[in-house]
């Protein structure tokens, strides 16, 4: 049973035999106390007063009396005003942290057999262009809300859409047909998706070339953009790839597959995987069949164009394309489809979508969309909605070209990391295979943790320089204070001193240790918390604090240096449990944690 659970049993049992009172278990409200105030934990008292029939402060003090004759976990009280502050015995912390040392997989729930299954959607690349900043938080988002969900009990499908056909496709695969030269990856030197993106960027600067001479001839702009010759030439592409055309589908095939080997090493950089991959190649005829199967139902209708559409003015929203008047799909076709199959692949409890908020009403229509179909799940959906990522600079656009790239951007923080810690003297008797694998731990784990300590769901600026500091609330401030406990860790090893035994409880320890004791209690309700909230930037911010609090810690106490050889075991307890929640909860946002630094 949990602190927390101890304290509400023994309030129950106070106010019972106090007042004669059975009180509602959530009316019993315990809190951290605030750090102005002596104590660890604060009991709400003024649900209480009204059956006691005295003031708060007096409720407060017998209740206060109460707990610390009949439970030995609390070792003193006070009361200001309405709320009773609780200490809690440095013998119930200290037992505490002992079993917390021995309990391998602390604060982490694994999946039991009958474990519930939430499927992740995350990732959705294009096939016409590399992955971008962009890309690196819905992955990073993705992959750790996957690894808090385990860590919470369930049983987790990462799976990932391809969006590899449609009109964006075709502009690429046509920009490279009238001026790629025969160019590839091997006779170019570049990655197959960065090959692929240059040819987007090259169409839209030839498109909107011809817009331009188009309006010079007197055409307006909307025009010009509806029948320059390169979108009528990509739409007819279009057309024909749907056809199954063999000329079309074998470029098609063959652009893809160097798109999807730069993809793998740029997943295998950033560390993220996946269960199953669906293609919208291979689910948008799923999703024709049924809109089709919708307009038979008359859920869906057909105008004279031939299009067809939903009419969702009924739910407070507007109409909406499911098929356009060439009978190609678009992307709401395609996710109907996806939908389903999924579904039929696995017995699914919750989906989950991680896309971006500009998505928000795309989801709120597929979600009713489905549920007119008939299926039963269709409204449970979870859209995950995030914000935006931008630069100092501002937003990026990929048709012209002024994206970050993931690759180059990974690059970069893994070329820092390494230059900052040679700089600040933190690689000095690193072997160099050994400041190869801590530049790219520190590198990417600054670039992780900055993106996944925000809020998700709120829009942020990534800002390089900043994240790679080795001070403040920063993934490498939290990945050399790992490597500083392993140090003091090996040194207390060398020296011959055993700390694997249980901790004397009859030890006289500070107020800073049990702070940081209790911190440490306090990472399976995070855990629980992030899974409930969806939210990464929990763990990371706990860990900061954890980190902060120790650091805090090792300026002021000795360890190996201290007198008291039960004092010195202790600590090293103490420092050990640190680390293994560090390296914990910073596995649950995707980073590694150095041993040595």
């Amino acid at each position: 049973m949990n602190l927390e659970s101890i304290l509400t049993t023994s309030v129950f049992e106070a106010v019972k035999t106090l007042y004669s009172v059975d009180t509602e278990i959530n009316q019993i409200q315990i809190q951290k106390t605030k750090k102005e105030f002596e104590g660890d934990l604060t009991v709400v008292v003024f649900p209480f007063v009204k059956a006691a029939r005295k003031s708060p402060e007096q409720t407060g003090q017998e209740i206060g009396e109460y707990l610390v004759q009949n439970n030995p976990v609390i070792s003193a009280f006070n009361v200001i005003k309405g709320f009773l502050n609780l200490n809690i015995s440095k013998k119930y912390w200290l037992e505490t942290l002992s079993e917390i040392h021995e309990d391998a997989s602390f604060g982490i729930q694994n999946p039991a057999d009958d474990a519930k299954l939430m499927m992740i959607e995350y990732s959705s690349p294009n096939t016409n262009k590399p992955l971008h900043l962009g890309h690196i938080r819905n992955n990073l988002l993705g992959h750790s809300i996957a690894e808090i969900q385990k860590a919470n009990g369930w049983k987790v499908v990462k799976t990932n859409i391809v969006n590899d056909r449609g009109i964006h496709i075709c502009k690429s695969m046509l920009a490279w047909k009238l001026f790629g030269n025969g160019e590839t990856p091997e006779s170019s030197g570049l990655k197959g998706d960065h090959l692929v993106g240059k040819y987007y960027v090259i169409f839209d600067k030839h498109y909107k070339a011809e817009i331009q001479e188009l309006i010079s001839k007197g055409a307006t702009e909307e025009e010009a953009k509806k029948s320059a010759p390169l979108i009528l030439e990509a739409q007819k592409m279009l057309l024909a790839w749907e056809n199954n055309d063999a000329e079309v589908r074998q470029l098609w095939e063959m652009m893809n597959s160097w798109v999807y080997a730069g993809f793998d090493k740029t997943y295998e950089q950033m560390g993220v995987s996946f269960d199953k991959i669906y293609y919208e190649s291979e689910t948008y005829l799923e999703g024709k069949s049924e809109v089709e199967r919708g307009e038979a139902l008359k859920a869906f209708y057909r105008r004279d164009d031939g299009s067809v559409w939903a009419d969702l003015t009924g739910d407070g929203l507007d109409e909406k394309l499911l098929l356009r008047a060439d009978g190609t799909s678009v992307y709401m076709t395609q996710d109907i489809g996806t939908a389903k199959l999924r579904y039929n692949d696995y017995p699914i409890n919750k989906m989950v979508y991680v896309v971006g908020n500009e998505q928000n009403y795309h989801f709120q229509v597929l979600a009713i969309l489905l549920d007119k179909l008939g299926f039963e799940w269709g409204k449970n959906l979870v859209h995950f909605s995030y914000g935006m990522v931008e630069l100092p600079e501002g937003k990026m656009k990929s048709r012209e070209g002024t994206v970050v790239d993931a690759d180059d951007l990974m690059q970069e923080m893994i070329d820092t990391a390494r230059e900052t810690s040679e700089e600040l003297g933190k690689l000095d008797n690193c072997t160099p295979e050994e400041i190869q694998s801590i530049a790219l731990m520190v590198g990417l784990g600054a670039l992780k943790y900055f993106i996944l300590k925000v809020d998700p769901r709120k829009s942020m600026t990534f800002n390089p320089k900043e994240s790679i500091d080795f001070n403040g609330n920063t993934g490498p401030f939290i990945q050399y204070t790992h490597a500083r406990i392993k140090s003091v860790l090996r040194k207390a090893t060398a020296q011959g001193i055993d700390f694997s035994s249980m901790i004397s409880t009859n030890l006289e320890i500070s107020d800073k240790e049990t702070n940081l004791i209790q911190l440490i209690t306090q990472f399976p309700a995070t855990v629980r918390e992030a899974g409930e909230e969806f939210s990464p930037a929990l763990i990371a911010n706990y860990t900061y604090e954890l980190v902060k609090e120790y650091n805090q810690f090792y300026h002021d106490f000795s360890i190996l240096k201290e007198d008291n050889q039960a004092l010195i075991q202790f600590r090293l307890i103490l420092s050990e449990s640190v680390a293994s929640v560090v390296k914990s909860a910073m596995l649950l946002l995707g980073i590694d944690v150095p041993e040595r630094m």
